[in-house]
C-alpha cells in the first residue's frame, strides 16, 4: 500500500526536477542521518491520517543557489516543501483512497534522524534529506502500556484511574475554529473593513472543537440562547482527549 512517504517521494522528485537548476537527481539512501545541525520543516496533518510530517535538508544545500541566484533560499525551500507535502496528499488520495491535507507547515527544529533517508544529487555535489513519518490513522488508539509500564506494587488501571481523577476539575479553554488562510504579512497590513478573508473549509463542512492543540471534537454550529454553540457530530476516542490535556502541563 502506499504510504504518504511514497506520495511524498513521488511528488518531490518531478517538482524538484521542475524547480531546481540543474535538475538534480532524488534517490532513497541507506542513510538516514545528517551530520550536524539540519534544517528542519514539519507539515501537520490531518484527516484519515494525523500526525507530523517533517523534512530535514542538510544545512549546506542553502549555500548552493539551486532556486535562483538572488533568492531567499530558506524561504524559497519552504514554499517549495510546503507545495510537495500539499501535492503529495492529492497523490496519496488518487493512489490509495486515504485523504488528508496539511493544516500547518512551519520551521521545525533539528533532525538528526529520520524513517527514509534521501539525496539530491547533481553532478558536482549531493546533499541528504531526512523524512520523519510520524502519521498514524486518525483513529488509531496509541499502543497499550507494557507489563514493566505499570507501577511496582499496583494494579496499572486502578493506577491510572485514580490518576485521572485527579484532573477531571481542571478547567481547559475550547475554541472553535471555522477554518485556516494562510496570509502574507503584506496582505494583513493592507487589510480593511470591510475585506473578506476565505478560509480552507466548506460552509457544510464540519467546525472543530480544540483544547490546547487537538481536535476533540467536530459538529455544527447553532445558537444557543444569542450565542454561538456547537452541536457534537463526532468525538476523539477517550484517550486522544486525555493527551490533549497532558500536553497543557
Amino acid at each position: 500500500m502506499t504510504t504518504f512517504a511514497d506520495a511524498w517521494l513521488s511528488i518531490a522528485r518531478t517538482l524538484f526536477a521542475q524547480a531546481l537548476a540543474g535538475e538534480p537527481e532524488l534517490v532513497v539512501s541507506s542513510t538516514r542521518r545528517i551530520t550536524g545541525e539540519s534544517i528542519g520543516f514539519t507539515a501537520r496533518m490531518v484527516g484519515d491520517l494525523e500526525g507530523n510530517f517533517s523534512v530535514a535538508l542538510d544545512p549546506a544545500i542553502l549555500e548552493a543557489p539551486l532556486l535562483g541566484e538572488h533568492a531567499d533560499q530558506m524561504a524559497s525551500w519552504m514554499e517549495l516543501l510546503r507545495e510537495v507535502t500539499d501535492a503529495a496528499a492529492g497523490e496519496l488520495l488518487a493512489k490509495s483512497g486515504v485523504q488528508c491535507r496539511v493544516e500547518g507547515f512551519a520551521e521545525s527544529g533539528a533532525l538528526a534522524q529520520g524513517t527514509h533517508g534521501l539525496l539530491l544529487k547533481t553532478k558536482e555535489s549531493a546533499w541528504r534529506i531526512l523524512l520523519a513519518d510520524g502519521l498514524r490513522p486518525a483513529h488509531e488508539e496509541p499502543p497499550l502500556p507494557t507489563a514493566k509500564d505499570a507501577p511496582a506494587g499496583n494494579d496499572a488501571g486502578v493506577a491510572q484511574s485514580r490518576n485521572i481523577e485527579l484532573l477531571l476539575d481542571v478547567e481547559l479553554e475550547a475554541t472553535m475554529r471555522f477554518g485556516r488562510r494562510e496570509l502574507r504579512l503584506g496582505e494583513i497590513l493592507d487589510m480593511g473593513p470591510g475585506d473578506v478573508v476565505e478560509l480552507d473549509r466548506q460552509v457544510s463542512d464540519p467546525v472543530d472543537l480544540i483544547v490546547g492543540d487537538r481536535i476533540v471534537a467536530r459538529g455544527e454550529v447553532v445558537l444557543v440562547n444569542g450565542n454561538f454553540g456547537l452541536r457534537v457530530t463526532e468525538v476523539a476516542v477517550p484517550r486522544r482527549r486525555l493527551e490533549t490535556v497532558r500536553c497543557l502541563f
